[in-house]
């Protein structure tokens, strides 16, 4: 079977291994930290895809467009 036929062991390894070392009390954050980041990212990506410039609201209710592109 070769590797594949291996690969679900492989993960169990790797996992136990990230546990040892980054402790069971630093998983937590980093899975939220990874999670707010994908958000961001899927944030950015469906905002990216409209060709019509950025438009923010001020706290007195106007608007100001930004087409800066970073």
């Amino acid at each position: 079977m070769g590797f594949w036929g291996n690969a679900a062991s492989h993960w169990w390894i790797i996992l136990i291994i990230v546990v040892l070392i980054f402790g069971a009390t630093k998983l937590p954050a980093l899975a939220r930290s990874i999670g707010q980041s994908v958000n961001i990212l899927k944030t950015e990506v469906k905002g990216s895809k409209g060709d019509e410039p950025a438009s923010d609201t001020d706290a007195d209710g106007t608007t100001t467009t930004t087409t800066d592109r970073k």
